[in-house]
């Protein structure tokens, strides 16, 4: 199945939705978890994830953090106090909207 037209969407929500649960995260391991828990049917590439990563930062929800590990500097994202607010109004928003397109695919046909 190709859901990558599916995930596009859902993108911001589900890292939104990942450091809401995790506290923080560095982007290969946002896209190796997505992978992950979903049994390898999502697969982030780095032309997505990292421009949506920005996106959420320019916006004010993600706050950014550099360590050096093993020599390397790694940027580690967390979400704002803001972001915080935003991912749980999202994940609510996602799964209303799931459930009335649950009611609509379990619509019997004629």
């Amino acid at each position: 199945m190709n859901s990558s037209y599916l995930l596009k969407g859902s993108l911001q929500v589900i890292i939104l939705r990942l450091l809401e649960i995790h506290g923080r995260m560095y982007g290969y391991e946002i896209s190796r978890t997505v992978k992950e828990m979903s049994h390898g049917e999502f697969q982030i590439t780095e032309g997505a994830l990292y421009p949506a990563l920005h996106k959420l930062e320019a916006g004010g929800l993600l706050e950014t953090s550099t360590e050096l590990v093993d020599g390397r500097a790694r940027k580690y994202y967390s979400l704002s106090r803001s972001g915080k607010n935003e991912a749980s109004s999202r994940v609510s928003d996602v799964r209303i909207f799931l459930d009335s397109l649950q009611q609509i695919l379990n619509l019997k046909p004629v």
